[in-house]
């Protein structure tokens, strides 16, 4: 039974919100990119030394992994937010803009970084009511160099190992206030592809003595288009994409060579290298009809990240408990991103959890985008809920 009621775990809340928006102008105002956020780890801790947290050294460089009750014996919950930024300029005019041109949170991190600041000033306040330990964890590089894979591999979750993870995304679309998951897998893997095509370059007005590099990655393009439909079931949920092609220079000019760039996504992990192989078939078939050779070169970053149904189900219970049982939203299907907090999950039972940023936002990875300040006292809370519930 948690002695700490949801009335006086608002007050406290409240007490600290000027600071916790305080965090995140400041965390907004001055981002860094993946394995850059050296000036915002130096600011997490600074926060965290303040309220007596055992902070560790650092397992990647940026990172930040501290503790509440680490050496008190019972369960550990770990909770876990990001920390980088996005290569993008923002175009807005509020007093926090980003000082770092042509770099901004776009993704809303600087909001997650915040909420879990939050909860650990919170929480430091209540230590007393926690039968079990609280591991915070300020992972880096999210956008798409897998800092979570590297964190993990590098034994942050390790002594003591956590009984439950949870980790949150401030989400355009849900309401403020609201909450939103589901069992399952809830986001996908992402692999990335790398093709270059080295035919035969020719004046365009003898096209029989090319052999066509951007003929080749047409008919390469028409193939991928039927993998998700030939390969695998109706029912499953397979995403090959073409995002980037490069070749030529001139308009009269048949190039030697053509490069294509490109993702792959999907929910069964078993899905990855079958995609691989028939890929890497389809290439060749052409690329040998066509007489051209080519390179093939295919990267399994993300795995999908799947939630434990017991602590869906437990995140649930506390929200009913602490903003009232419409609160929560059951996820009707996962979404095609992908997110590396499924490294942190798939040896540990956990959850990720959408925080409510209003109907109205702005979409993530958008220049527009700005985290929502009204959702940070519900995030803050929530962190604080889970842990308290799980450990009172």
């Amino acid at each position: 039974m948690v002695v700490t009621t949801k009335e006086n775990l608002e007050l406290i809340v409240n007490k600290y919100l000027p600071k916790i928006i305080e965090i995140r102008y400041y965390i907004h105002s001055h981002p860094e990119i993946s394995y850059k956020e050296f000036k915002t780890a130096q600011y997490i801790r600074e926060i965290l030394k303040a309220h007596n947290l055992e902070i560790l050294a650092p397992f990647l460089g940026t990172d930040t992994v501290a503790f509440l009750n680490r050496n008190i014996e019972g369960k550990n919950v770990t909770l876990r937010a990001d920390i980088d930024a996005l290569p993008i300029l923002e175009e807005g005019r509020c007093v926090y803009k980003s000082e770092n041109e042509g770099v901004m949170h776009a993704c809303g991190h600087d909001g997650h970084t915040a909420m879990l600041l939050g909860a650990a000033m919170v929480l430091s306040e209540l230590k007393g009511f926690l039968n079990g330990s609280v591991r915070f964890v300020f992972q880096p590089a999210e956008e798409g160099l897998c800092g979570g894979k590297d964190l993990v591999n590098a034994g942050a979750l390790k002594n003591p190992e956590p009984n439950v993870i949870f980790g949150f995304h401030g989400w355009p679309g849900v309401k403020i206030g609201h909450f939103a998951s589901k069992p399952g897998p809830i986001t996908s893997a992402c692999d990335t592809y790398t093709i270059r095509i080295f035919g035969k370059g020719a004046h365009s007005s003898t096209p029989e003595h090319a052999v066509d590099p951007i003929l080749i990655s047409a008919k390469i393009i028409e193939a991928f288009k039927s993998i998700s439909t030939n390969s695998f079931s109706p029912l499953e949920s397979v995403l090959v994409s073409v995002c980037r092609i490069q070749s030529g220079t001139a308009s009269n000019i048949i190039p030697d060579t053509a490069e294509m760039e490109g993702s792959v996504r999907y929910f069964n992990p078993s899905h990855g290298q079958k995609i691989e192989k028939r890929m890497k078939k389809m290439i060749r078939s052409i690329c040998k009809m066509y007489g051209a050779a080519f390179e093939f070169k295919y990267d399994f970053l993300y795995i999908p990240t799947v939630n434990n149904r017991t602590a869906v189900e437990f995140a649930e219970k506390v929200t009913h408990k602490y903003f009232g049982k419409s609160s929560w939203e059951t996820k009707d299907r996962p979404v095609m991103g992908s997110e590396d907090f499924s490294f942190f999950i798939k040896g540990y039972p956990g959850a990720f959890i959408n925080v409510g940023l209003g109907e109205n936002s702005p979409g993530l990875h958008t220049s527009a985008f700005d985290f929502n300040d009204e959702s940070l006292k519900y995030g803050v809370t929530m962190f604080c809920a889970l842990a308290l519930e799980y450990l009172g």
